[in-house]
């Protein structure tokens, strides 16, 4: 308040001492004559006027120093408006200008091509439209003034300057620099100035950005600070204004950081080649296709890069495949770019091909596995340090080292079998003392293989296959029936053939499978496989998946591919319907098999049974042979179990088969029951007395003892056959029927006959204990036989020559008719027929069966 009353009393004071002085001089002129006297109480010297009153007194002057006063005021005022435009363009201006340029600079580039690769760079042009547009500027005090400078600069000219990219959170690596010529913009908002200008650019750290680039492909940057510095002159108009120092950082995250662009496969062939120092190697020509985004527009020149693959474990060094290198590769602005690529392999290095540690796969099994099922795999490209031809050094130092993973997708090879077959199958049934569910306890196949492979188009390169094997599996109607295993290496040979309908190279590839287990799996399926085969008399078309192993020759030696996918059909006649040995219509069970059962040996006897030996021949109407080590079958008569029958080590070719040994136990009682024992009964006296009969065979869970799952499957499929006759040696009957009465002798006298009998048993003797016996003349008694004596009929002799039994007794129906045809045929012949029970004992089984006997020529004597 003091220093405010003192400057108040100031100002009266001066206030006072002006108007005094004005009133002291209001009648003289406002400039004094030079004889003026001004007094004055101080002590200055009259001759010295204050320049405060002096410039006061010239703006207070009257009309008369109106002309002096002009000038002043103008310099005043221009003086005050520089001043005013010094503090905002020289403080307040660059900061909007910069403010509204950052946010209202818009650059559209719309070309960028490389001009020229030069030893030290790139020589790049670049086009593109520049314009400043102030709706992208957020604050309205900014906006404004923003405009309004630019408006009154209008263009701004920027001299040729340098631009340094760097990255601050690699150690500022400096990744490249861009030397820019002088650029002229108009800066007026809404106009557009199209830019067109040349820059060389130089990379910067080498190493430094091999590792930027390494973090990218490796997807482990996730986030990248860019900056550019520079210092451009700058002027506009005439003003210059000075070189103005640019710094201006990006970040690029997430989105931002553009990702290896995607490609298309559109060709690969591969290809046999001579090497420039001798020998065969193979080439194959890749051509992709990949989208570019960015209006870019340059040439790149031919590299070198190595191909790599994955060794066993994703932490082992990769492994080298090949050498490739790119042709010419035309970039057009957001077109797409045709790649193309020629890869050597001068050899297959052998880490590809040893097995991986505690496995039986090789890195090349493992490559070709993904690749033939389909799966995607990835290759690595690396750059190669070699030199190209018309390629810089900095190119080549820039990519040397630099690994780009590539995924290479699978391709499925379809039908890539087209044809196979088996021919001169053979097929074994497992050994009886081996254990269950063991490779020995399974049938096996043995057969020739017949494929051919319809190859890829792409497989344009000679090669041989020398052998083959496979794990495959068998299918039918879509269900599971088995597994043929097929892992045992097997001699295969190849040749190309020419089909139609197919663009790629075929090959035709041979083999012979031997003793292969077949391992079936599912029961159910091989029920329905028999009855279509057996009973309804349908083709099978069973389908086989595999994978196969193959053994080849190529250019670059002897090379094993592994597990590759292989289909194939395999079809499989049915039995057709045919007739038996009898001339009679079989329904397709076991047709044209023709069997003739001969060689009857009785090999024991038990008091409830016997074992029976004998011959077989049969005709086998199939392309299949098999082997039989051992087997039993079940058979029995109206529901009954009468016994088994048993083969051992029988083989059964296509065609005729002779003297198959059968053995088979007849035991009703053992194995049926009593009511078993009477069905037998009457089957056998049945089947001697020549009636047709059939018994039914069927398999059980002990049919094959190593493979009871088989045995019980099969079991469901009971087959009822036709008994073969029985055929003595002597028996040259076109009739086939049975003749074990040859012929009759009746004595009229002694009222005794005898009877010649042809044993079916061609080292068993067997003995007649009793006869209780009828004969009939056209169906009217002539007499009956009540023997009780045994007597033995023993084999045949050498020529064929029965036995005569001893006499027998006949009680002859006297007066009666067939007795009268009887006496009438004295001294001839006479056909009879009889009905007998009869005593029958082989060894220690004895059975009392009874016979009929049709057509018997008697001869009747005194």
């Amino acid at each position: 308040m003091a220093a405010n009353g003192e400057q108040g009393g100031r100002r009266e004071e001066e206030s006072r001492d002006v108007d005094g002085e004005a009133a002291a001089t209001e009648q003289t002129p406002l400039l004094p004559s030079s004889t003026a006297t001004v007094h004055d109480d101080t002590s200055q010297p009259q001759h010295e006027v204050p320049a405060e009153r002096s410039l006061l007194a010239s703006l207070r002057g009257g009309a008369k120093g109106t002309k002096r006063r002009w000038p002043s005021i103008l310099a005043l005022s221009v003086l005050c408006i520089l001043v005013v435009l010094i503090i905002v363009f020289a403080f307040l201006a660059p900061s909007t200008v910069e403010q509204y340029a950052q946010q209202a600079v818009v650059f559209e580039p719309t070309s960028l091509s490389i001009d020229s690769f030069t030893s030290t760079g790139i020589k790049a042009r670049v086009q593109g439209d520049f314009t400043l547009d102030a709706r992208r500027v957020q604050k309205k005090p900014v906006r404004d003034l923003g405009k309004f400078f630019t408006y009154i600069a209008r263009q701004a000219e920027s001299g040729e300057s340098e631009v340094e990219v760097s990255l601050p959170e690699y150690g500022n690596v400096v990744l490249g620099t861009a030397r820019i010529p002088g650029i002229k913009v108009d800066l007026r908002a809404g106009h557009t100035t199209h830019v067109d200008f040349l820059s060389d650019l130089q990379p910067g750290d080498v190493d430094g950005i091999r590792r930027i680039a390494n973090d990218w492909i490796e997807g482990r940057l996730g986030q990248l600070r860019v900056l550019g510095k520079a210092r451009v002159p700058v002027r506009s108009g005439v003003i210059s204004l000075g070189k103005q120092v640019f710094r201006h950082e990006m970040l690029f995250a997430n989105k931002d950081i553009p990702s290896i662009p995607a490609y298309d496969f559109k060709k690969l062939n591969v290809r046999e080649i001579d090497l420039p120092r001798g020998g065969k190697g193979m080439a194959a020509d890749v051509s992709l296709l990949v989208q570019n985004d960015y209006p870019i527009d340059f040439t790149v020149p031919p590299m070198a890069f190595n191909i790599l693959v994955d060794n066993c474990q994703k932490t082992d060094p990769y492994i080298k495949l090949a050498n490739a290198e790119t042709h010419d590769i035309y970039i057009h602005p957001k077109q797409k770019v045709e790649l193309n690529a020629t890869g050597i392999v001068h050899r297959i290095p052998d880490l590809l091909t040893q097995d991986c540690p505690d496995s039986n796969k090789s890195p090349l099994d493992i490559l070709l596995g993904k690749y033939l099922h389909g799966k995607q795999n990835t290759i690595y490209v690396q750059g190669s340090a070699s030199p190209q031809l018309n390629t810089p050094r900095w190119v080549t130092d820039l990519i040397s080292d630099l690994t780009v993973p590539v995924p290479l997708p699978g391709k499925t090879l379809g039908h890539l079998i087209k044809n196979f077959s088996l021919t001169d199958t053979h097929f074994s049934m497992p050994d009886p003392f081996a254990e269950p569910d063991t490779p020995e306890g399974n049938p096996t196949l043995s057969a020739n293989v017949r494929a051919l492979i319809a190859l890829p188009g792409e497989m344009n390169f000679n090669f041989s296959v020398s052998r083959v094997r496979a794990d495959a599996e068998i299918f039918y109607k879509g269900n599971k029936l088995g597994k043929l295993d097929l892992r045992r290496w097997q001699p295969a040979s190849s040749q190309r053939v020419g089909t139609s309908g197919h663009s790629g190279p075929t090959l035709m590839v041979r083999s012979s499978v031997k003793d292969a287990p077949l391992h079936i799996t599912n029961e159910t399926v091989l029920t329905e496989v028999i009855q279509d085969l057996v009973f309804r008399h349908k083709p099978v078309l069973m389908h086989i998946q595999a994978d196969v192993d193959v053994e080849m020759k190529t250019a670059l030696g002897e090379l094993t591919v592994r597990k590759i996918p292989a289909e194939g059909q395999v079809p499989i006649k049915p039995l057709s319907r045919g007739t038996n040995g009898n001339n009679d219509t079989t329904d397709g069970l076991l047709p044209n098999l023709n069997p003739r059962v001969f060689d009857l040996k009785i090999v024991e006897t038990t008091p409830t049974g016997m074992t029976i030996s004998a011959l077989v021949n049969i005709t086998n109407p199939t392309d299949h042979s098999a082997t039989v080590p051992y087997m039993d079958v079940h058979f029995s008569a109206n529901g009954s179990l009468l016994g088994h029958s048993t083969v051992r080590n029988m083989t059964i070719k296509p065609g005729n088969n002779t003297n198959l040994q059968v053995m088979a136990v007849y035991d009703p009682l053992t194995m049926g029951g009593t009511n078993a024992t009477a069905v037998g009964r009457e089957l056998l006296s049945r089947y001697i007395s020549g009636y047709n009969i059939s018994i039914t065979v069927q398999m059980h869970n002990g049919s094959i003892p190593s493979y009871p799952a088989l045995g019980q499957a099969l079991s469901q499929f009971p087959i009822d056959v036709s008994a073969p006759r029985l055929h003595s040696p002597a028996d040259d009957k076109a009739d086939n029927a049975p003749h074990f009465i040859r012929d009759a002798t009746f004595h009229l006298f002694s009222s005794t006959a005898t009877f010649t009998l042809l044993s079916p048993f061609s080292e068993t003797i067997m003995t007649i204990t009793s006869i209780d016996a009828n004969a009939f003349y056209k169906g009217d008694n002539v007499g009956h036989i009540d023997y009780n004596i045994p007597f033995a009929v023993p084999p045949v002799d050498a020529d064929g020559n029965g036995i005569t039994t001893p006499r027998l007794p006949v009680d002859w129906s006297l007066g009666g008719v067939g007795y009268d045809a009887v006496r009438g045929a004295l001294g001839g012949r006479l056909k009879l027929s009889a009905f007998a029970n009869v005593g029958v004992k082989i060894g220690q089984w004895e059975e009392r069966m009874w016979y009929q006997g049709r057509s018997i020529g008697a001869s009747i004597r005194i």
